[in-house]
């Protein structure tokens, strides 16, 4: 159990049994009535967000939310097995909890996989990834890297807007949080 006033910026509260996640607090006196504090949380699980007011002094219960570096290592059926760097623990997690991430997770890669009394929350993967074009139409003369994109199959299966000018087998750096081409390596 924690104090309001304990709030910090990502601090995982445990209200009515979910598990919710401070993105921003703010300790509020009004002239006239009692000090209270004003936060947006976000959902751990489904990313809802939401405000929420407390009392000031009022007890929260706090949620311990385990982040380890783990390296991806297979797919096995819907659930996707990762080893932790620290102990060559492996753990299965769940296909919709990596959710779209698995677009761009190679075997070996190393993410960050949350963990709440032993269950898996959700995976962070490094902001950007080098992944390789398996497909792509070939361009024509005349592209040009400030014309148009064209869409490429990376070697995960997932399909990206590239530039015209890339071709097939090249390497690519992508943005895990949106999809969007950042350059070639």
């Amino acid at each position: 159990m924690a104090s309001t006033n304990d709030l910090k910026n990502g601090l995982v509260l445990n209200l009515d049994k979910e598990l919710w996640s401070v993105v921003e607090f703010q300790h509020v006196k009004p002239g006239k009535g009692p000090a209270f504090v004003r936060t947006t949380l976000k959902h751990v699980l489904s990313g809802k967000v939401v405000d929420k007011t407390f009392n000031a002094g009022t007890k929260v219960e706090t949620a311990t939310v385990d982040k380890r570096t783990m390296q991806y290592l297979y797919q096995d059926g819907d659930d996707y097995v990762f080893m932790d760097l620290d102990t060559y623990e492996q753990i299965h997690v769940p296909g919709a909890t990596v959710g779209d991430n698995a677009n761009y997770l190679l075997p070996e890669a190393e993410a960050t996989v949350a963990l709440h009394e032993g269950v898996p929350l959700y995976i962070e993967l490094p902001t950007s990834v080098f992944l390789e074009i398996t497909y792509t139409e070939p361009g024509l003369q005349g592209d040009r890297s400030t014309g148009g994109t064209k869409p490429a199959t990376v070697e995960t299966g997932a399909t990206v807007q590239v530039p015209l000018f890339i071709t097939t087998g090249e390497k690519v750096k992508i943005d895990t949080r949106d999809g969007r081409y950042l350059g070639r390596s």
